[in-house]
């Protein structure tokens, strides 16, 4: 006989607790402090969408309590990583670019077009993209990350994961906590929470929360547009209301709604390594205009000053209203469950385009550069079970509009920067020819000829010029439009053949339909001067010859091409996609479990919400394919020690075909399928309650070989992009470690005189991995740890606790993603190098910039609870 519980598969237990004893009973057994799990047998997951306990679920998943959150200071999905090996989170040019990666598999956030590979899940409610997930957390249960495809269950868009996060519900005993925070950058907080009975069947929470923080970097506003000296600060609130009602034994209804809303500036990167375009650069700014370059224009040493003119202010609001409903069934001893959900979530943004003090190129704030995402989802669940057999049946429904407006705005530095390029390299060629800011009129002056266009270059632009240049102000407004639909029924079954051995089969098939609507819109007369530049084509390729295609693609970039005059986007696509997975668990003995599994994940084909062109000419087609993993797990769990120990390891072997690859070219985002990724090595955790009163620990270690397998040029869609890509055939993958590790340590216990005190320490290490797509060296983290901890005092019935925190105690500095600054250097080539590859880091003139990690932030929080 087992010694852990099988558990209901309908009504959660604190319903079936309040119902079965009664409030006063209810009420009683919440008067004692609350506590996490004190035995392995206490750890409930739902990764099977039915409460079970964590050891007898083959999935790899870590689950970590609400207690251990509030230890390791976890708020949001990026502080979650500190306590999951094998996961990053990462944010680039906005807190709406959050992306998460599991194995080393994820899909970078810029791009709202794609969906994630990384499915975020709160409260029963999946949300399509990470970014969309990301925020204040409130007051939360706990949160389980499970690893490797979780489709059958999970739906579309899980293939390396799913990040699922269960919050407080609504309890029939009165309730109040407040908790205020302060600490270091002029970091304030407040939050707090009220429950309690309506009355004998209907429950109520409401809870609120508001943080502020001062930016962690200080800015070089160069010209100087830019009135704010600071970044990347905090400034978000948030509302979360709850009902429960339980009309019977037999029934509850959780109705959630909840609103955010984020004001920030963010987020502004620095350069890691300048490159020869500095004197240009400095020539055109107030000041430097960016960090000058190294000897032999090598790294950078760290440094949280960026450099910004223009305004980088954000707003993000999310809102949204979930009904779950669990009704028994006796009949068949089971449950009908149904989650109904409406979200908004929407964006508008502010960026320096070009991270420097010089006036080059930005967008503003002002409704034209964003991205909204409305969705309707509707899931049904039906499940039961008998001795030996659990059975569950699904439908999922969901209907989505994805908008984006894209917008360009030119400075008065961009005609004068552009001509210091192309000046610069002519003069490598033939120092005749001076470096000058002022020979784009060269160019664009309408029937050049050969003569007069060579005398204008000799000149600097002084003879013979005259042509237009690039209009100052805004010089592009798109607008995109993604409506889809998708359905999907599904079944997961577990039969128990023995005591020992259950096998379980799934099946979802999956059916997806989008269609995408835009015009790329110039305005202000954009694309002039690549027009006048094209007309000229011939006097210019007579004067420079081979070189004309490139000279005359740097005036036809995607912000500037003429071709982009009110060009109209239509395209749509359905598809169906069956996905599913296979397990076989055996039970040693009561202790011990091993199983091995099979599982097919699907990631949606989607659109490149995006200008996107091969050499000069607009692509065809925004459509990419849908992307599928098949994944191989052999695993084993223990429970040792009088079920006080837990140890499990995994072995995985997982490969993704068409890869959804968005990555920058410093000109654009592109998404490119890659043929094969493979993500292959070990999952192990564990988690310890101690023999001393109030001492845990729980960690885990993940060794992952991820790469990508060889390709070709011929292998991609868009062949043209290979040379950008051309460091990936065969190579480990960015955001792919070979090891990271976590550990935490928890004490807490009562030490007398109506007093309890305790400390906890969480630390992640990360080995040396690749922060950018396209594997450029310059963009590689090295190995750090990061460490958080906190000493807490408090009453023994935790009516107040003072905490003393830190969150990246040794101040580690480290980056979170690197990326190439536009328009200031190029880093591949236009022929094969001698490795090779379209690489040379001999001819490598780009500059590099980086949105860097946090750095040691360290304050005081006081809590109260009624």
């Amino acid at each position: 006989m087992r010694l852990t519980n099988r558990l209901r598969t309908t009504v959660s237990a604190a319903v079936v607790g309040a119902v079965a004893f009664g409030l006063a009973g209810a009420a009683s057994a919440q008067s004692q402090p609350q506590e996490g799990p004190t035995s392995i047998d206490d750890i409930i997951v739902t990764a099977q969408k039915r409460e079970q306990n964590l050891q007898d679920v083959p999935i790899v998943v870590t689950s970590l309590s609400a207690e251990t959150l509030q230890d390791a200071g976890v708020r949001d999905i990026k502080d979650l990583q500190i306590l999951t090996p094998g996961m990053t989170v990462t944010s680039t040019s906005s807190e709406a670019s959050t992306t998460a990666r599991i194995r080393g598999v994820g899909t970078v956030g810029d791009n709202p077009g794609l969906e994630s590979s990384v499915g975020v899940v709160i409260d029963g409610v999946y949300r399509s993209r990470n970014s969309v997930g990301f925020g204040d957390l409130g007051e939360m249960a706990r949160i389980e990350v499970l690893k490797g495809p979780q489709g059958t269950l999970f739906g579309k868009n899980t293939s390396a994961g799913v990040i699922n996060i269960i919050t407080e519900a609504p309890s029939f005993t009165p309730g109040f906590n407040a908790e205020l925070n302060v600490g270091n950058y002029g970091a304030m907080g407040a939050s707090g929470s009220v429950t309690g009975p309506i009355n004998d069947t209907l429950a109520f929470r409401l809870y609120a929360g508001r943080r502020v923080r001062d930016g962690f970097m200080e800015i070089d506003t160069g010209d100087g547009q830019r009135p704010e000296t600071t970044d990347n600060n905090q400034d978000f609130g948030t509302v979360r209301g709850q009902l429960l009602w339980l009309p019977s034994d037999n029934a509850s209804f959780r109705l959630i709604a909840d609103y955010s809303r984020r004001d920030e500036f963010c987020c502004i990167g620095t350069q890691i390594r300048t490159g020869p375009t500095f004197p240009f650069v400095d020539g055109l700014s107030t000041g430097t205009g960016q960090r000058p370059p190294a000897a032999g224009f090598g790294p950078l040493p760290y440094s949280r000053t960026g450099f910004a003119n223009r305004s980088s202010y954000q707003e993000v609001t999310d809102r949204g209203v979930s009904l779950e409903a669990n009704i028994d069934i006796p009949g068949i001893n089971g449950a009908l469950t149904s989650v109904t959900s409406w979200r908004e979530w929407e964006s508008s943004l502010g960026q320096d385009i070009d991270y420097t003090g010089a006036d080059i190129a930005y967008r503003e704030n002002d409704g034209d550069y964003g991205f909204t995402v409305d969705n309707l989802t509707q899931e049904f669940r039906l499940a039961g079970s008998n001795d030996s057999f659990d059975w569950l049946l699904g439908f999922f429904a969901t209907s989505e509009e994805v908008g984006r407006t894209d917008s360009w705005y030119f400075g008065a530095d961009y005609t004068p920067f552009l001509s210091f390029l192309l000046s610069a390299s002519l003069n490598r060629a033939n120092p005749a020819l001076p470096v000058s800011p002022g020979t784009i009129g060269c160019y664009t002056r309408a029937a050049q000829t050969a003569a007069s266009f060579g005398a204008c270059l000799g000149t600097g632009g002084a003879v013979g010029g005259g042509g237009p240049g690039f209009t100052v102000g805004q010089g592009f407004e798109d607008v995109y439009d993604q409506d889809s639909t998708s359905y999907a029924f599904f079944t997961n079954n577990t039969w128990r053949v023995t005591e020992q051995f259950d096998v379980t089969l799934g099946l979802r098939y999956t059916m997806d339909d989008k269609s995408l609507r835009g015009l790329q819109r110039n305005v202000n007369g954009n694309g002039a001067a690549c027009g006048a530049a094209l007309a000229n084509a011939g006097a210019i390729g007579a004067v420079l010859g081979a070189g004309t295609p490139t000279i005359l693609g740097n005036f036809c970039l995607p912000w500037s091409n003429v071709a982009y005059n009110n060009r109209s986007v239509s395209e749509s696509f359905d598809d169906g996609e069956l996905s599913g997975t296979i397990k076989a668990a055996f039970r040693l003995n009561p202790s011990i479990l091993t199983y091995v599994s099979y599982a097919r994940g699907y990631k949606s084909f989607g659109y490149n919400l995006d200008r996107v062109q091969t050499g000069i000419t607009p692509n065809a087609s925004l459509f990419f394919p849908s992307e599928v993993v098949d994944s191989y797990e052999a695993g084993i769990k223990m429970t040792l020690l009088d079920r006080t120990l837990l140890l499990n390891a995994t072995y995985y072997d997982q490969t993704f075909e068409n890869f959804q690859l968005n990555t920058f070219l410093g000109t654009a985002f592109v998404v490119e399928s890659i043929p094969e990724l493979t993500s292959r090595g070990v999952d192990a955790d564990m988690v310890w309650f101690t023999p001393i009163e109030g001492l845990s620990f729980q960690g885990g270690v993940t060794y992952t070989d991820a790469q990508y397998g060889n390709f070709t040029a011929a292998d991609l869609s868009s062949p043209g992009n290979f040379p950008q890509l051309s460091l990936l055939p065969g190579a480990r993958a960015s955001f792919a470690p070979e090891w990271s590790a976590t550990g935490s340590i928890n004490y807490d216990r009562n030490v007398g005189n109506g007093l309890r005190a305790g400390f906890s320490l969480a630390a992640k290490y990360m080995d040396d991995y690749n922060t950018g797509s396209d594997l450029l060296p310059y963009k590689m983290q090295e190995a750090f740890t990061t460490l958080n901890g906190r000493i807490m005092l408090g009453a023994e019935d935790e009516r107040w606790t003072a905490e003393f925190w830190v969150q990246n105690l040794t101040d580690e500095e480290y980056i979170q993603v690197a990326y190439n600054a536009p328009l200031q250097g190029g880093a591949f080539q236009s022929t094969v190098q001698p490795n090779g590859t379209f690489y040379n880091p001999a001819l490598d003139t780009q500059t590099y910039d980086a949105f860097l990690g946090q750095p040691r932030t360290y304050g005081a929080t006081l809590r109260f609870k009624y």
